[in-house]
């Protein structure tokens, strides 16, 4: 069968089923189409769409529209990651933290988390300052900890405040003890 050249270019430029944005994509995996949802965002993934490669390993992570699997969720996270996107570095440094998917590593954990926080992700920056709290994967440091909890208290991170509050009540990290600012 031979087509005609406006049918044939017709034919090229119809959109393939599916989602053909990340938005739509998304869309289609909040409506429970997880099918239509991970073939679009596999293929802006391969394109090099970091918010398509970090929501991949989060259906891996969840097991939504794919077999659960925590070593692909950290191959797609670490594609996103390592472009910047700072969800798939908190959630990296997350599985460096508990072993999941990666070996256990601390170092390694703190080093995402780092990316991510100074990016200005909440949740990075509270775990941050937690890690300085409590010296995992690098040397205690009250004054650090208050700095973290604190761009991350003042961002509304519930956690953080309680760090912060945690630092207040106990005098640490160059703070006076201060019961009402504790409670605050």
């Amino acid at each position: 069968m031979v087509l005609s050249v406006p049918l044939a270019i017709i034919l090229l430029a119809a959109p393939a089923a599916g989602a053909q944005t990340f938005d739509e994509a998304k869309a289609a995996y909040e409506r429970g189409d997880y099918a239509v949802a991970f073939e679009s965002l596999r293929i802006l993934a391969e394109q090099g769409e970091a918010r398509a490669q970090a929501f991949i390993g989060k259906m891996y992570d969840e097991g939504r529209g794919v077999p659960r699997d925590d070593v692909e969720a950290v191959r797609w996270y670490r594609r996103a990651a390592e472009q910047g996107h700072a969800e798939a570095q908190f959630m990296l440094g997350m599985r460096y933290f508990v072993g999941l998917g990666v070996p256990q590593d601390d170092a390694e954990s703190v080093r995402w988390y780092y990316r991510a926080a100074w990016q200005g992700h909440v949740g990075a920056q509270a775990t941050v300052g937690l890690v300085y709290a409590t010296g995992r994967g690098v040397p205690r440091d009250d004054v650090e900890a208050v700095h973290w909890f604190r761009r991350a208290a003042e961002q509304g991170d519930a956690e953080a405040q309680l760090g912060l509050g945690n630092m207040y009540f106990r005098g640490r990290g160059g703070l006076l003890q201060d019961d009402a600012e504790a409670v605050r």
